[in-house]
């Protein structure tokens, strides 16, 4: 009954504006916010059109924004009108915000669309005003409760161990690296967020341990500060003015940090044999270290020191070793396949 009052008053209030002095149609803004941005912030135009409005409606009892909306003074009727409704209720220059819930309200603006038509009504105004935006990164948090909700009710998800899903982190870290050897962009963006999907899972069991617990924000603060504490040059009084002088800083910055006894210390042994021993190389170059491929030869042969003398070589020489290796092996595959006739 009180639904049925309201829309009564609204259409009573129309009638009887149409025959006074002011015929316009008046004006419908329909106000949406961002679920990312905490509720209560809003634009200054959103505050202004909510508190100029002749009326404020919102179909969603239970939207965040209202109880924010109505301590600082805005009256927000809990109503959901059709648009012939809100047409009339805007009759007589008045302007009504609609406080959007959902998507924007699809159902509300394809009537009046409708109705706009029709021809049949003098339509008022319709303003589309975005009351929050999301800022760049938002959509992480979607991913965050996405990650959530599997972790409590998906059977397998719920089970993983950070042992059980490493295998996979090195599995999209070569699909990554394939997708961009081959110029593939939507591939790129797919492998991207495969490998963002391994951090939050991660993260997110992470936060189960009972004596260590972090959090995805953790992670993110974590990086934050290594990369403001790595970049002098841009977020304090240090100078770099080439790469070379950046690289400089960081291997310094690093050093202090982790106050290793060896240049070797920190490099993963598990990665790729070629990888490692370019790795063992260039960290042998920036320490100035006068250690040649030749002391690690024990004997006068071997082909895997003249594989580590060749990455070596490459490591010097600007190349990696890993990259030219691999192209040089898809050359030498896509030769087997003609010689197959076959072809990609």
């Amino acid at each position: 009954m009180g639904y049925v009052r309201r829309v009564n008053a609204i259409s009573s209030s129309a009638t009887a504006s149409q025959g006074g002095p002011d015929s316009s149609p008046g004006r419908v803004v329909l106000l949406t916010t961002s679920h990312r941005v905490a509720p209560g912030l809003l634009s200054w135009q959103a505050w202004d059109a909510l508190r100029t409005a002749d009326r404020v409606l919102c179909a969603d009892g239970a939207h965040p924004q209202l109880p924010y909306l109505r301590e600082a003074g805005v009256a927000v009727e809990e109503t959901s009108p059709t648009a012939e409704e809100l047409v009339a209720g805007c009759a007589g220059g008045h302007t009504v915000v609609v406080v959007a819930t959902g998507e924007g309200e699809p159902a509300l603006t394809d009537g009046l669309a409708r109705l706009a038509g029709s021809g049949r009504l003098a339509m008022p105004e319709l303003e589309l005003l975005p009351a929050s935006y999301d800022l760049p990164g938002a959509r992480l948090l979607d991913l965050v409760q996405v990650m959530d909700r599997i972790r409590a009710e998906c059977p397998w998800s719920s089970r993983q161990t950070h042992e059980g899903l490493a295998k996979y982190g090195i599995e999209e870290a070569y699909e990554l690296v394939e997708a961009i050897e081959d110029g593939d962009r939507d591939e790129l963006r797919e492998e991207l967020g495969d490998i963002l999907l391994q951090v939050v899972f991660h993260a997110r069991i992470a936060e189960e341990d009972e004596e260590e617990p972090f959090s995805v924000d953790d992670v993110a603060a974590t990086i934050v500060a290594k990369l403001i504490h790595r970049h002098p040059h841009v977020f304090g009084d240090a100078t770099a003015a080439t790469p070379e002088e950046v690289k400089a800083h960081w291997m310094r910055t690093k050093a202090v940090e982790k106050r290793r006894e060896s240049v070797t210390d920190g490099v993963p042994l598990h990665q790729p044999a070629l990888a490692l021993a370019a790795k063992l190389a260039s960290r042998v170059r920036s320490a100035g270290l006068e250690v040649g491929v030749e002391a690690a030869r024990p004997d006068a042969g071997g082909i895997g020191y003249e594989l580590l003398a060749l990455a070596a070589r490459a490591e010097a020489e600007g190349t990696d070793p890993e990259a030219a290796l691999r192209a040089a092996a898809r050359t030498y595959r896509e030769a087997i396949r003609t010689a197959e006739g076959l072809r990609d």
